[in-house]
């Protein structure tokens, strides 16, 4: 059947019609899956001296994949953060090819991640592989053996009450 195209004075076809219809919703599904593909290219993970850039975006997958990871909440500004920066990197630098341990950051300014606690800068903490374990705030010392030890042998539970009772002492 035929339709008349008041606008321009034509007779259309509904085909025609409906092609158009079409190629609106073609469109609006190709606006939409740009918008997927933006949304998934900025959670991709990045890295920046071998230590991985965490965002509210990406937090889940990079803790949740089957890898121990050690994260520094961090603020810009920070004095004690950028004192800890170099460290940090050295240990990227270590841990980079390791199987199964991971060096993490997090602007904690710009991104907040629920059921994380963040009271001072920068607070680290620890996500043990596998999400049956919870998370452990690191309390040691800051500097890059501190870190090594803790994450060569050091990063249970058990470990950190053993060390607790032991500085008790």
């Amino acid at each position: 059947s035929r339709g008349i195209n008041a606008e321009y004075g034509e007779f259309q076809t509904f085909q025609h019609y409906f092609k158009q219809i079409n190629l609106r919703a073609r469109m609006k599904f190709f606006l939409l899956a740009t918008l997927v593909a933006s949304l998934a290219f900025a959670a991709e993970i990045t890295e920046e001296e071998n230590v991985m850039v965490l965002t509210e975006a990406n937090f889940d997958e990079a803790v949740g994949a089957n890898k121990n990871v050690l994260v520094e909440f961090y603020a810009p500004w920070c004095g004690h953060c950028k004192q800890l920066a170099p460290i940090y990197d050295e240990l990227g630098e270590k841990y980079k090819d390791h199987p199964s341990i991971v060096i993490a950051k997090m602007d904690s300014t710009a991104n907040e991640v629920e059921d994380i606690n963040i009271r001072g800068f920068p607070t680290i903490k620890f996500f043990p592989k596998g999400t049956e374990n919870k998370v452990v705030d690191y309390n040691g010392g800051r500097t890059f053996e501190d870190f090594v030890s803790f994450l060569d042998g050091t990063h249970d539970e058990a470990a950190e009450d053993k060390k607790e009772a032991k500085d008790e002492l």
